[in-house]
Protein backbone atom coordinates (compact mmCIF):
# COMPACT_ATOMS: atom_id res chain seq x y z
CA UNK A 1 0.00 0.00 0.00
CA UNK A 2 2.87 2.49 0.82
CA UNK A 3 4.39 2.32 -3.12
CA UNK A 4 0.54 3.51 -3.96
CA UNK A 5 0.35 6.06 -1.23
CA UNK A 6 3.63 7.43 -2.75
CA UNK A 7 2.49 7.53 -6.25
CA UNK A 8 -0.36 9.55 -5.58
CA UNK A 9 1.05 11.87 -3.46
CA UNK A 10 3.48 12.94 -5.95
CA UNK A 11 0.23 13.75 -7.58
CA UNK A 12 -0.24 10.72 -10.56
CA UNK A 13 -3.01 8.90 -11.09
CA UNK A 14 -3.37 5.19 -10.65
CA UNK A 15 -4.09 2.96 -13.77
CA UNK A 16 -6.83 0.71 -13.63
CA UNK A 17 -5.18 -2.43 -12.78
CA UNK A 18 -2.81 -0.31 -9.78
CA UNK A 19 -6.53 1.08 -8.56
CA UNK A 20 -7.55 -2.99 -8.54
CA UNK A 21 -4.95 -4.14 -6.84
CA UNK A 22 -5.20 -1.27 -4.34
CA UNK A 23 -8.18 -1.97 -3.47
CA UNK A 24 -8.26 -5.41 -2.88
CA UNK A 25 -5.32 -4.46 -0.53
CA UNK A 26 -7.90 -1.96 1.54
CA UNK A 27 -10.13 -4.95 1.78
CA UNK A 28 -7.54 -7.31 3.22
CA UNK A 29 -7.73 -8.91 6.82
CA UNK A 30 -4.22 -7.41 7.75
CA UNK A 31 -4.24 -4.33 6.11
CA UNK A 32 -4.00 -1.60 9.02
CA UNK A 33 -6.99 0.94 8.86
CA UNK A 34 -4.03 3.83 9.32
CA UNK A 35 -2.90 2.68 5.60
CA UNK A 36 -6.29 2.63 4.21
CA UNK A 37 -7.15 6.82 5.74
CA UNK A 38 -3.67 7.70 4.22
CA UNK A 39 -4.59 5.98 1.06
CA UNK A 40 -7.93 7.35 0.66
CA UNK A 41 -6.93 10.82 2.19
CA UNK A 42 -3.71 11.34 -0.37
CA UNK A 43 -6.37 10.36 -3.25
CA UNK A 44 -8.85 12.89 -2.26
CA UNK A 45 -5.94 15.34 -2.34
CA UNK A 46 -5.09 14.91 -5.48
CA UNK A 47 -8.83 14.72 -7.05
CA UNK A 48 -10.00 11.24 -7.45
CA UNK A 49 -10.73 9.92 -11.57
CA UNK A 50 -12.92 8.01 -13.40
CA UNK A 51 -10.81 5.08 -13.91
CA UNK A 52 -10.21 5.22 -10.11
CA UNK A 53 -13.98 5.28 -9.13
CA UNK A 54 -14.55 2.87 -11.54
CA UNK A 55 -12.02 0.00 -9.82
CA UNK A 56 -12.60 0.58 -6.78
CA UNK A 57 -16.74 0.13 -7.36
CA UNK A 58 -15.40 -3.26 -9.55
CA UNK A 59 -13.39 -4.88 -6.26
CA UNK A 60 -16.10 -3.47 -4.12
CA UNK A 61 -19.18 -5.05 -6.00
CA UNK A 62 -17.09 -8.16 -6.54
CA UNK A 63 -17.09 -8.51 -2.36
CA UNK A 64 -20.63 -7.92 -2.29
CA UNK A 65 -22.78 -11.16 -1.34
CA UNK A 66 -24.83 -12.99 -4.35
CA UNK A 67 -28.58 -12.04 -4.29
CA UNK A 68 -29.48 -14.62 -7.20
CA UNK A 69 -32.06 -12.04 -8.31
CA UNK A 70 -33.81 -12.91 -11.54
CA UNK A 71 -33.25 -11.33 -15.01
CA UNK A 72 -34.28 -7.95 -15.40
CA UNK A 73 -34.05 -4.55 -15.93
CA UNK A 74 -32.76 -2.81 -12.34
CA UNK A 75 -32.35 0.72 -11.72
CA UNK A 76 -31.22 2.60 -8.52
CA UNK A 77 -31.32 5.89 -7.44
CA UNK A 78 -28.71 6.32 -4.89
CA UNK A 79 -27.07 9.29 -4.10
CA UNK A 80 -23.61 9.63 -3.04
CA UNK A 81 -24.16 12.14 0.13
CA UNK A 82 -21.88 14.46 1.50
CA UNK A 83 -23.26 17.51 0.62
CA UNK A 84 -23.73 19.01 4.09
CA UNK A 85 -27.26 20.64 3.01
CA UNK A 86 -29.45 18.47 5.39
CA UNK A 87 -32.44 18.42 2.70
CA UNK A 88 -34.68 15.23 3.73
CA UNK A 89 -34.27 11.62 2.03
CA UNK A 90 -34.99 12.57 -1.80
CA UNK A 91 -33.83 9.99 -3.17
CA UNK A 92 -35.58 7.10 -0.59
CA UNK A 93 -38.91 8.96 -1.33
CA UNK A 94 -38.35 8.93 -5.24
CA UNK A 95 -38.08 5.37 -5.12
CA UNK A 96 -41.63 4.47 -4.39
CA UNK A 97 -42.79 7.23 -6.64
CA UNK A 98 -40.41 5.33 -9.39
CA UNK A 99 -41.41 1.61 -8.53
CA UNK A 100 -45.16 2.96 -8.77
CA UNK A 101 -44.75 4.17 -11.89
CA UNK A 102 -43.30 0.89 -13.65
CA UNK A 103 -39.56 1.20 -12.97
CA UNK A 104 -37.80 -1.93 -11.03
CA UNK A 105 -35.75 -0.37 -8.28
CA UNK A 106 -33.19 -2.35 -6.12
CA UNK A 107 -32.57 1.09 -3.82
CA UNK A 108 -28.66 0.73 -2.67
CA UNK A 109 -28.32 2.65 0.97
CA UNK A 110 -27.04 3.06 4.28
CA UNK A 111 -27.50 4.95 7.93
CA UNK A 112 -26.23 8.42 8.26
CA UNK A 113 -23.03 9.27 7.87
CA UNK A 114 -22.81 12.87 7.02
CA UNK A 115 -26.53 13.59 7.28
CA UNK A 116 -28.93 13.90 9.66
CA UNK A 117 -30.67 10.34 8.82
CA UNK A 118 -29.98 7.84 6.21
CA UNK A 119 -31.56 6.19 3.70
CA UNK A 120 -31.93 3.06 6.62
CA UNK A 121 -32.51 5.54 9.09
CA UNK A 122 -35.81 7.01 7.63
CA UNK A 123 -36.63 3.38 6.04
CA UNK A 124 -36.61 1.73 10.17
CA UNK A 125 -38.72 5.12 10.69
CA UNK A 126 -41.65 4.29 8.36
CA UNK A 127 -41.66 0.63 9.78
CA UNK A 128 -39.13 -1.30 7.21
CA UNK A 129 -36.31 -2.94 8.37
CA UNK A 130 -32.98 -3.42 6.90
CA UNK A 131 -32.82 -6.70 8.99
CA UNK A 132 -34.55 -8.97 6.32
CA UNK A 133 -32.56 -11.44 5.02
CA UNK A 134 -31.29 -10.90 1.55
CA UNK A 135 -33.58 -13.76 -0.02
CA UNK A 136 -36.25 -11.46 1.82
CA UNK A 137 -35.36 -8.44 0.15
CA UNK A 138 -35.35 -10.13 -3.45
CA UNK A 139 -38.98 -11.93 -2.68
CA UNK A 140 -39.82 -8.08 -2.00
CA UNK A 141 -38.55 -7.17 -5.50
CA UNK A 142 -40.15 -10.11 -6.97
CA UNK A 143 -43.62 -8.65 -5.54
CA UNK A 144 -43.69 -4.98 -6.03
CA UNK A 145 -41.05 -4.39 -8.25
CA UNK A 146 -39.18 -2.81 -5.43
CA UNK A 147 -36.51 -3.57 -2.93
CA UNK A 148 -34.05 -1.46 -0.50
CA UNK A 149 -30.66 -3.31 -0.11
CA UNK A 150 -28.63 -2.20 3.06
CA UNK A 151 -25.22 -1.66 2.43
CA UNK A 152 -23.12 -3.74 5.95
CA UNK A 153 -26.10 -6.79 4.95
CA UNK A 154 -24.76 -6.88 1.09
CA UNK A 155 -20.99 -5.43 1.42
CA UNK A 156 -19.90 -7.48 4.94
CA UNK A 157 -16.37 -6.69 4.11
CA UNK A 158 -16.73 -2.92 4.64
CA UNK A 159 -16.50 -2.79 8.52
CA UNK A 160 -12.65 -2.08 8.68
CA UNK A 161 -13.43 0.37 5.59
CA UNK A 162 -16.29 2.07 8.03
CA UNK A 163 -13.75 2.88 10.52
CA UNK A 164 -11.88 4.78 7.95
CA UNK A 165 -13.97 7.12 7.02
CA UNK A 166 -15.50 7.99 10.64
CA UNK A 167 -11.97 8.84 11.25
CA UNK A 168 -11.81 11.16 8.38
CA UNK A 169 -14.74 12.67 8.90
CA UNK A 170 -15.27 13.88 5.48
CA UNK A 171 -16.97 12.58 2.18
CA UNK A 172 -14.19 10.25 0.43
CA UNK A 173 -13.59 8.39 -3.10
CA UNK A 174 -16.08 5.62 -1.26
CA UNK A 175 -19.06 8.00 -1.55
CA UNK A 176 -18.29 8.37 -4.87
CA UNK A 177 -18.14 4.56 -5.18
CA UNK A 178 -20.89 3.58 -3.29
CA UNK A 179 -23.81 4.31 -5.26
CA UNK A 180 -22.20 2.09 -7.82
CA UNK A 181 -21.65 -0.82 -5.86
CA UNK A 182 -24.92 -2.00 -5.69
CA UNK A 183 -25.03 -6.17 -5.56
CA UNK A 184 -27.89 -6.10 -8.69
CA UNK A 185 -27.06 -5.81 -11.87
CA UNK A 186 -28.06 -2.58 -13.09
CA UNK A 187 -28.68 -1.63 -16.48
CA UNK A 188 -30.04 2.11 -15.77
CA UNK A 189 -29.40 4.33 -12.93
CA UNK A 190 -29.76 7.85 -11.77
CA UNK A 191 -27.32 9.14 -9.25
CA UNK A 192 -26.44 12.54 -8.00
CA UNK A 193 -23.29 13.99 -6.63
CA UNK A 194 -21.99 17.08 -4.69
CA UNK A 195 -19.16 18.08 -6.72
CA UNK A 196 -20.42 20.09 -10.20
CA UNK A 197 -16.42 19.90 -11.58
CA UNK A 198 -16.63 15.78 -11.84
CA UNK A 199 -20.08 15.34 -13.09
CA UNK A 200 -18.79 14.08 -16.71
CA UNK A 201 -16.10 11.86 -15.03
CA UNK A 202 -19.02 10.27 -12.95
CA UNK A 203 -20.91 9.87 -15.89
CA UNK A 204 -17.46 8.20 -17.56
CA UNK A 205 -17.52 5.82 -14.25
CA UNK A 206 -21.18 4.48 -15.26
CA UNK A 207 -20.25 3.99 -18.90
CA UNK A 208 -16.99 2.30 -17.61
CA UNK A 209 -19.52 -0.35 -15.63
CA UNK A 210 -21.54 -1.04 -18.21
CA UNK A 211 -24.27 1.32 -17.67
CA UNK A 212 -26.83 1.20 -20.99
CA UNK A 213 -28.43 4.26 -19.82
CA UNK A 214 -27.82 6.43 -16.57
CA UNK A 215 -28.07 9.98 -15.51
CA UNK A 216 -25.53 12.25 -13.20
CA UNK A 217 -27.12 15.06 -11.10
CA UNK A 218 -25.06 17.81 -9.02
CA UNK A 219 -27.80 19.90 -8.05
CA UNK A 220 -27.83 23.96 -7.58
CA UNK A 221 -25.42 24.64 -4.47
CA UNK A 222 -23.57 21.75 -4.68
CA UNK A 223 -26.86 19.50 -3.77
CA UNK A 224 -26.52 15.90 -5.03
CA UNK A 225 -30.46 15.91 -6.03
CA UNK A 226 -31.81 18.23 -8.47
CA UNK A 227 -32.64 21.33 -7.03
CA UNK A 228 -35.23 23.51 -7.11
CA UNK A 229 -32.98 26.32 -6.21
CA UNK A 230 -31.25 26.91 -9.36
CA UNK A 231 -29.35 25.61 -12.13
CA UNK A 232 -28.52 21.96 -12.06
CA UNK A 233 -25.63 20.12 -14.16
CA UNK A 234 -26.54 16.96 -15.67
CA UNK A 235 -24.96 14.11 -18.06
CA UNK A 236 -27.06 11.72 -20.03
CA UNK A 237 -25.16 8.59 -20.33
CA UNK A 238 -26.70 6.86 -23.51
CA UNK A 239 -25.46 3.49 -25.20
CA UNK A 240 -21.71 5.10 -24.26
CA UNK A 241 -22.35 8.36 -25.50
CA UNK A 242 -21.83 11.31 -22.76
CA UNK A 243 -24.03 14.01 -23.13
CA UNK A 244 -23.90 16.81 -20.77
CA UNK A 245 -27.15 19.49 -19.97
CA UNK A 246 -28.49 22.00 -17.63
CA UNK A 247 -31.75 22.24 -15.65
CA UNK A 248 -34.27 24.16 -13.28
CA UNK A 249 -36.97 23.74 -11.92
CA UNK A 250 -38.70 26.33 -14.21
CA UNK A 251 -37.66 23.98 -17.02
CA UNK A 252 -40.27 21.32 -16.33
CA UNK A 253 -43.00 23.48 -14.68
CA UNK A 254 -41.97 23.64 -11.19
CA UNK A 255 -41.95 26.43 -8.68
CA UNK A 256 -38.48 27.32 -7.79
CA UNK A 257 -37.34 27.06 -4.07
CA UNK A 258 -34.72 27.74 -1.71
CA UNK A 259 -32.83 24.77 -0.42
CA UNK A 260 -33.91 25.95 3.20
CA UNK A 261 -37.17 25.15 1.96
CA UNK A 262 -36.71 21.20 1.99
CA UNK A 263 -34.28 20.38 5.23
CA UNK A 264 -34.66 17.28 6.69
CA UNK A 265 -34.10 16.88 10.50
CA UNK A 266 -33.74 13.08 12.13
CA UNK A 267 -35.10 9.92 11.22
CA UNK A 268 -38.70 10.43 12.14
CA UNK A 269 -38.93 13.79 11.21
CA UNK A 270 -38.18 12.94 7.80
CA UNK A 271 -40.48 9.60 7.04
CA UNK A 272 -43.20 12.03 8.32
CA UNK A 273 -41.83 14.69 5.07
CA UNK A 274 -41.82 11.54 2.84
CA UNK A 275 -45.65 10.32 4.04
CA UNK A 276 -46.70 13.68 3.47
CA UNK A 277 -45.06 14.01 -0.20
CA UNK A 278 -46.63 10.72 -1.20
CA UNK A 279 -50.01 12.04 -0.09
CA UNK A 280 -49.68 14.84 -2.30
CA UNK A 281 -49.31 17.67 0.23
CA UNK A 282 -48.57 20.72 -1.47
CA UNK A 283 -44.82 21.79 -0.76
CA UNK A 284 -41.56 22.10 -2.11
CA UNK A 285 -40.68 18.69 -0.69
CA UNK A 286 -43.38 17.42 -2.92
CA UNK A 287 -41.42 19.61 -5.98
CA UNK A 288 -38.36 18.14 -5.14
CA UNK A 289 -39.85 14.72 -5.15
CA UNK A 290 -41.39 15.09 -8.61
CA UNK A 291 -38.29 16.99 -10.21
CA UNK A 292 -36.09 13.90 -9.27
CA UNK A 293 -38.75 11.50 -9.99
CA UNK A 294 -39.18 12.94 -13.35
CA UNK A 295 -35.55 12.80 -14.04
CA UNK A 296 -35.32 8.84 -12.66
CA UNK A 297 -38.30 8.24 -15.24
CA UNK A 298 -36.80 9.83 -18.21
CA UNK A 299 -33.34 8.12 -17.40
CA UNK A 300 -35.25 4.22 -17.14
CA UNK A 301 -36.36 5.26 -20.43
CA UNK A 302 -40.30 4.81 -19.40
CA UNK A 303 -40.52 8.00 -21.05
CA UNK A 304 -39.24 10.54 -23.65
CA UNK A 305 -38.94 13.70 -22.06
CA UNK A 306 -37.77 14.55 -18.33
CA UNK A 307 -41.61 17.10 -18.39
CA UNK A 308 -43.26 14.05 -19.27
CA UNK A 309 -41.56 12.64 -16.33
CA UNK A 310 -42.43 15.04 -13.91
CA UNK A 311 -46.36 14.81 -15.01
CA UNK A 312 -46.26 11.46 -14.61
CA UNK A 313 -44.55 11.35 -11.32
CA UNK A 314 -47.26 14.08 -10.26
CA UNK A 315 -50.02 11.09 -11.53
CA UNK A 316 -48.68 8.45 -10.04
CA UNK A 317 -48.53 10.50 -6.40
CA UNK A 318 -52.21 11.53 -7.03
CA UNK A 319 -53.51 8.57 -7.85
CA UNK A 320 -52.08 7.05 -4.89
CA UNK A 321 -50.36 4.43 -6.16
CA UNK A 322 -46.90 5.35 -4.65
CA UNK A 323 -48.10 5.78 -1.24
CA UNK A 324 -49.76 2.16 -1.82
CA UNK A 325 -46.22 1.02 -2.53
CA UNK A 326 -45.43 1.96 0.60
CA UNK A 327 -47.79 0.59 2.48
CA UNK A 328 -46.83 -2.40 0.63
CA UNK A 329 -43.47 -2.30 1.44
CA UNK A 330 -44.27 -1.92 5.33
CA UNK A 331 -46.59 -4.60 5.37
CA UNK A 332 -43.71 -7.15 3.48
CA UNK A 333 -40.72 -5.94 5.66
CA UNK A 334 -43.03 -6.44 8.58
CA UNK A 335 -44.15 -9.93 7.77
CA UNK A 336 -41.17 -11.22 6.71
CA UNK A 337 -39.14 -10.05 10.15
CA UNK A 338 -41.86 -12.01 12.47
CA UNK A 339 -41.58 -14.91 9.96
CA UNK A 340 -37.71 -14.98 10.68
CA UNK A 341 -38.38 -14.74 14.30
CA UNK A 342 -40.53 -17.76 14.22
CA UNK A 343 -37.59 -19.87 12.26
Amino acid sequence: MRGFIEKVEKGEHLLYEEMIVASKVMFEEDTEVQHIVDFISVLSKKGETSIEVAALATVMKSFAINLNEPIGEYMDNCGTGGDGLNSFNISTTSAFVLAAAGVTVAKHGNRKISSNAGSSDVLEALGIHTSISPAASIELLKREGLTFLYAPNVHPKLKKIGIARKMIGKPTIFNLAGPLTNPIRLLTQYTGINRSDFTMEYADVLRILGRKRAIVVCGAEGMDEASLAGVNQLVLVDNGDLIPFKLTATDVGLAPAPISAIQGGDSHTNAKILHNVLQGETSPYLDTVLFNSGIGLFASGIVSSIQEGVKLAKDTIHSGKALEKLEAAITFSQQSVRHEVVL
